[in-house]
């Protein structure tokens, strides 16, 4: 009925050229994707080479920063050979280099060049320590004598007293101008040296410098006779000094401090029993407050904690506070020339636990602390000492319920208001009170239901 359709040859012209068309589509389609595929290839290459490279370098470092007896006991064969080249001197030289009274303990820190290592001087343990670990690595004496303002004929002595002066000004601790009377720099360096010697060797002034560079040995040294929370300077050999060892803090643990069985007892407290872990626990925060106050009030000017954490500080035998680690401990003139900074915003005047806030019409970080010491503990330390969970069911008696919000009033302000200045004595005073009354509480009805809770509360 229909005439029979037949295809045209444009028709088949058509259909030949869309094949064609297809076919080089498909071979544009491959080649495109092999590119792709290089690419992708010489991408993963490169970054291959990249991360080994970047896995070197890390490897390296944490190398350089490993932790050994071997390299310890060649440090100490350096410094005695130091010693015995005339170059070092300390009234532990020959004790380690000759005499054999001191012992090599083990490793404690490596890191940044910062070295720490445990030895038994005299029966004792000490901790000794220095920044950098050569003496060939800090500033040789000698370069003080090329100063344009030294006298030509200024003794190495007088080289040195002068050095001691800027120490004492980067320290905060410069006089004022309208003061008549006030500590020279020789009486500043019998201070630091804790010697009144009139005459010293070259070896004995290249090490005293070495000691003056390490911001910590000259914050101890000041701090020697002043202050029981801050670690004793034994003595020293070279560019090492050795301070006293004590029961240092740790932040894997709520518990943060662990006491060896001398300072579990002879407190006056009830032995090894939860109410004698309690009331310890109580001493050791009123020793923190003790140490905020201290530092705040009995020096011409107060002291700035800047690195809070537990490892940096530690008790003795007393439970009494110390801290141990003050490279970031600062003097107030000095943290306001440290906060006097460029800014866009407050956090660009964060200055690890010592913060200020941003002016912003003057662009500059406001030279006020904005927060404190306190409540820098507060948040992270006593925080986790108190808190519910850690208390367990004692956490709702009435006196720990008060003590938590006191804690956490503290943590999140301190008392301090926007200009740094407010209520942060009657959030210490509130403390004190709360603490004093817990410590005094032993013995009182909630001791049988602590008894009965089947564990103990916190344990050191």
């Amino acid at each position: 009925m229909f005439p029979e359709l037949k295809p045209s040859s444009s028709c088949c012209r058509i259909g030949k050229a869309s094949s064609g068309g297809r076919k080089r589509a498909s071979m544009l389609a491959v080649r495109i994707r092999c590119r792709r595929v290089t690419l992708a290839l010489l991408l993963a290459w490169s970054a291959s080479w990249l991360l080994l490279a970047l896995l070197f370098l890390l490897h390296a470092n944490l190398l350089s920063d490993v932790c050994t007896d071997a390299a310890s006991k060649e440090i100490l064969r350096r410094l005695c050979g130091d010693f015995a080249a005339g170059s070092a001197a300390g009234d532990m030289c020959a004790d380690l280099c000759v005499g054999g009274l001191v012992e090599y303990k083990r490793c404690l820190y490596y890191r940044s060049g910062k070295k720490v290592m445990e030895v038994r001087w005299r029966g004792q343990t000490v901790i000794f320590k220095s920044k950098l670990e050569n003496l060939s690595s800090y500033q040789p004496l000698g370069a003080l004598d090329y100063r344009q303002d030294a006298a030509e004929d200024s003794s190495p002595l007088d080289v040195l007293v002068s050095a001691t002066l800027e120490v004492r000004n980067w320290l905060g601790l410069a006089e004022d101008k309208d003061e008549d009377e006030g500590e020279d720099g020789a009486s500043f360096l019998i201070k630091l040296q804790s010697s009144d010697k009139k005459v010293y060797s070259r070896a004995e002034l290249t090490s005293l410098w070495s000691l003056l560079q390490q911001d910590e040995y000259t914050f101890l040294r000041v701090l020697q006779d002043l202050s029981a929370h801050v670690s004793k300077v034994l003595g020293s050999c070279g560019h090492f000094y050795a301070v006293e060892s004590l029961s240092a803090g740790h932040a894997w643990d709520q518990n943060i401090f662990s006491m060896d069985q001398d300072q579990a007892g002879g407190f006056g407290v009830d032995g090894p029993g939860r109410r004698g872990v309690r009331q310890k626990v109580h001493r050791i925060a009123l020793s923190f407050l003790d140490m905020v106050q201290h530092f705040e009030r009995d020096f011409t000017h107060k002291v700035h904690l800047c690195d809070v954490k537990p490892e940096n500080f530690a008790i003795r035998k007393d439970l009494t506070v110390v801290a141990i680690d003050v490279d970031m401990a600062f003097f107030h003139p000095k943290m306001e020339d440290i906060l006097d900074q460029k800014c866009s915003s407050d956090d660009d005047c964060n200055f690890f636990d010592c913060v200020s806030s941003c002016d912003l019409a003057s662009r500059r970080c406001r030279r006020q602390r904005a927060n404190t010491n306190l409540q820098v503990i507060c948040e992270k330390i006593f925080r986790l000492w108190f808190s519910p969970t850690l208390l367990g069911a004692k956490a709702g008696l009435p006196l720990q319920v008060e003590l938590q919000r006191a804690v956490q009033e503290c943590s999140e302000s301190g008392g301090v208001d926007k200009r740094g200045q407010g209520g942060s004595r009657d959030v210490h005073r509130r403390l004190l009170d709360i603490l004093t009354r817990l410590l005094h509480e032993g013995g009182t009805s909630d001791e049988g239901q602590e008894e009965n809770e089947g564990h103990v509360v916190l344990n050191f």
